[in-house]
């Protein structure tokens, strides 16, 4: 999987994006603390990390792609014939010099580890390099809400010179939300306790991503709600006190569903607590709990997996 894409690769990075033009440009933009501005459309992006790969397909930017990085489980469906054209660059982040040798003119992150300092992938450093950068808003933005995924698609949208493909993609989106609330309408919202990894403590979903807002919206309410990060740990004694019903198993990575619930089950420190008596979990992939294109999605899904009556599905189980 790991390929080094040259100039010439099957990114397809120097033809002309549809429906782009220079129309709307110079676009200056401030994200994450830093103020860019782009005198036309980027030629050969690269995206790292899953859901910022995921927003360039779901605007149909893949012909201004020469690089992608780093999926955390596979890409959805309805993007897979677009990826496959996309050159992967490296399993997870690319070397600076795998990534330089894409010759990108934009590196699009989805999390800050995407541009760390000590590989020499920092936006300063890529800057200097030529390469103009962005970050995914929810690595530095509070109470990151369905508002702020919008924003997410209008300034990309504006970036590539395509902001009615942005406006349309958000208009969509949020007809498939409000189906969902129409379901759960009067739903009473069920307590959740949210289980990425840990074995010490656990790592859990606080109130300030994205992931909270899915919860909300899937009718639950998240346990750590309190906690002011996107992810945080916590003791297992504070799992306890909190006494969620159902535990949301975020899927990815070496570790699987089964063996968090595993971990869980057998924990006698948790027998008592609620989700794990009645053994209920939900599962929801780590890629759709993040500021990207699958939010409606993880939300559907998730409220069928809470509230079977009212999404005529199968329940938390």
């Amino acid at each position: 999987m790991s390929l080094t894409a040259c100039a010439g690769g099957s990114g397809g990075g120097g033809g002309d994006a549809r429906g782009s033009s220079a129309e709307g440009f110079p676009y200056t933009v401030t994200n994450c603390g830093e103020k860019t501005t782009f005198t036309e459309p980027p030629r050969r992006a690269v995206t790292m990390n899953q859901h910022v790969t995921e927003i360039m397909l779901a605007l149909g930017l893949q012909d201004r792609m020469a690089g992608t990085a780093y999926l955390d489980d596979r890409i959805l469906p309805r993007y897979a014939k677009a990826y496959r054209g996309i050159d992967v660059l490296a399993k997870k982040y690319p070397s600076k010099e795998t990534l330089l040798g894409a010759a990108p003119d934009f590196v699009y992150g989805g999390y800050a580890s995407s541009f760390d300092k000590t590989e020499g992938r920092s936006r300063a450093a890529l800057r200097e390099s030529g390469v103009r950068t962005r970050l995914n808003l929810e690595s530095c933005t509070e109470d990151v809400d369905i508002e702020t995924l919008h924003r997410e698609f209008r300034e990309v949208g504006r970036i590539f010179g395509v902001p009615e493909r942005a406006a349309a993609l958000a208009r969509k989106q949020d007809r498939q939300l409000a189906a969902t609330a129409k379901r759960l309408k009067g739903t009473e919202h069920t307590r959740v306790f949210v289980y990425d990894s840990g074995e010490s403590s656990a790592f859990t979903a606080g109130g300030a991503g994205i992931g909270d807002e899915i919860l909300r919206r899937a009718g639950a309410r998240n346990v750590f709600a309190d906690l002011d990060k996107t992810f945080a740990d916590v003791s297992w004694e504070q799992v306890v006190k909190r006494e969620p019903d159902v535990v949301v198993l975020y899927d990815y990575g070496g570790t699987t569903v089964a063996q968090k619930k595993k971990r869980l089950l057998e924990d006698p420190a948790l027998a008592d607590v609620p989700a794990i008596k009645h053994e209920r979990f939900a599962v929801l992939p780590l890629s759709s709990a993040v500021l990207g294109p699958r939010v409606p999605d993880a939300v559907d899904a998730l409220a069928r997996q809470l509230h079977p009556d009212d999404a005529g599905d199968a329940g938390a189980q």
